[in-house]
């Protein structure tokens, strides 16, 4: 009988374990980015979110429109404050007051969000900000705190800052080497102490795509999960890939630093598919696969065993995203500016694949190319790409790119089209004197993996007619061209 018993209870332990695990698999987070010039309808996200089984969102700001969409969801939210807000934020108690009132009292309170965190800013500490937002961070955090405890949420919703990975570095690549950086060291001891003396979580953002990007020498197969040929043995602990090994430096700082029992979220995990030639959807997809295959299992890493906190980055590509850091930045989504899946991936154990964005209206199937009677040698030319892709997107153009194998006829085509598909295919918007014309003919089919996209159909903006929008972009190109030739 006691055997029974014993058996019983191991059972039981078995049956809440596997629980456990179901419940980190199904609540992989995903992070919902809006830089984008032709956004789906939030509805449509939200909807296409609950269908691939996300349970948890991170934004990046706190759009009204987007927290309505949310309401009764069941998705769990991060909402974001962003580093221009932080030093009005940093300086006033009662700022932060109103932004949480605005922005989180009145979505929980009537509106049924289930907002579970405000992100402080967005990597504040990044070295290319040179320091603009050292000082300002704690202060926006501990404000927001207070405010919170002031509207009686912050036992439901707690703050917290997505940190770069290089805010830690080890000098060798072992992870138990690893500490904070000394330049911002007692500033992040303080932030550390804030989040753990209020129960809030430490969140990171670890990219392996960026180390291979930004290093050459960078060993290619350590930036996945399958298998490298030289793993790094620190005192007997395996590290086969970068993220484990980056994601134990996390936890061997914050043990130095008395915090080593500390939650961490992975703010930001992700690959994307075009702009650079190790940004594809293969790489992509082998990534993002192998990353969610180690989440589903529970697996965790050699200092944190068990299940990740996690969100994917990112939902949907974004066109007006800056390409400061690279081109790729505009290429992060598991889905087209669309909503259609980039490729198979499986977000849960029982996963059939992800699941494409429903009703999606586009404009007519029309393209705007290089004349076959257009010469390469007019004037124009260069003038004339330059604007397009001034004022459009072509970051899929250049080596190693999905369209990189276009000759220059096609490199001008995309161009082009890309300008009209940005400007909702208004006539003037295909209007480059002597060179451009319409066709009805896809581009795509005699262009291998490069795509040439025709645009959604978005509601045009409130006081605007297409007239006037016709009028403004046919001056604007004439004005522009014109400049180009006379200097």
């Amino acid at each position: 009988m006691g055997w029974l018993k014993g058996m019983d209870f191991a059972a039981a332990l078995f049956l809440l374990f596997a629980v456990l695990l179901l419940d980190s698999a199904s609540g992989i987070g995903v992070n919902w980015g809006t830089q984008v010039k032709h956004p789906l309808p939030p509805a449509t996200v939200v909807k296409m979110l609950k269908e691939n089984g996300f349970q948890k969102v991170k934004l990046f700001d706190a759009d009204s429109k987007i927290l309505n969409a949310l309401r009764n969801s069941g998705i769990q939210v991060m909402v974001g404050i962003p580093n221009d807000m932080l030093s009005t934020l940093a300086n006033s108690v009662q700022a932060a007051e109103k932004w949480v009132a605005k922005n989180v009292s009145a979505h929980v309170s009537s509106n049924g969000v289930d907002i579970r965190y405000v992100a402080v800013g967005n990597e504040p500490f990044l070295s290319t900000y040179n320091g603009s937002f050292e000082g300002l961070t704690l202060p926006a955090l501990q404000n927001i705190q207070a405010a919170l405890v002031k509207a009686g949420l912050s036992s439901q919703v707690k703050v917290t800052v997505p940190l770069n990975a290089d805010i830690y570095e080890s000098p060798t690549n072992i992870p138990s080497k690893g500490d904070l950086r000394a330049n911002i060291r007692d500033n992040m001891v303080q932030i550390i102490k804030f989040l753990n003396d209020n129960g809030s979580p430490f969140t990171v953002n670890i990219y392996p795509f960026i180390s291979l990007y930004g290093h050459p020498d960078f060993p290619f197969d350590y930036a996945f999960f399958n298998g490298y040929s030289s793993p790094i043995n620190d005192e007997g602990r395996i590290y086969q890939d970068m993220f484990s090994a980056n994601y134990d430096t996390l936890v061997w700082t914050l043990q130095k630093n008395g915090y080593g029992n500390m939650s961490i979220i992975v703010g930001e995990i992700g690959w994307p598919t075009d702009g650079d030639q190790n940004a594809n959807i293969q790489n992509a997809q082998r990534f993002n696969q192998g990353f969610m295959s180690r989440y589903i299992s529970g697996q965790g890493t050699p200092m944190r065993s068990g299940p990740l906190d996690a969100y994917i980055f990112g939902l949907i590509d974004e066109d007006g995203k800056s390409i400061q850091p690279g081109n790729f930045e505009r290429h992060w989504g598991l889905f087209f500016f669309d909503g259609k899946p980039k490729y198979h991936l499986n977000l849960t154990a029982n996963s059939n694949g992800l699941v494409a964005a429903s009703n999606v209206k586009y404009l007519a199937p029309r393209w705007c190319v290089l004349s076959s009677s257009a010469s390469l040698d007019d004037p124009q030319v260069g003038p004339s790409v330059t604007y397009a892709c001034e004022n459009a997107d072509c970051t899929s153009l250049g080596y190693g790119t999905s369209c990189g194998n276009l000759d220059s006829r096609g490199n001008i085509s995309y161009a082009f089209n890309s300008y009209y598909q940005m400007q909702n295919q208004l006539e003037t918007a295909c209007k480059f004197p002597n060179l451009s014309v319409l066709t009805h003919t896809d581009p795509s089919s005699s262009s291998g993996d490069c795509k040439f996209r025709i645009m959604i159909d978005t509601p045009v903006l409130v006081g605007s007619s297409v007239g006037s929008l016709q009028k403004s972009v046919s001056f604007l190109l004439f004005l522009f061209l014109f400049v180009s030739t006379i200097m």
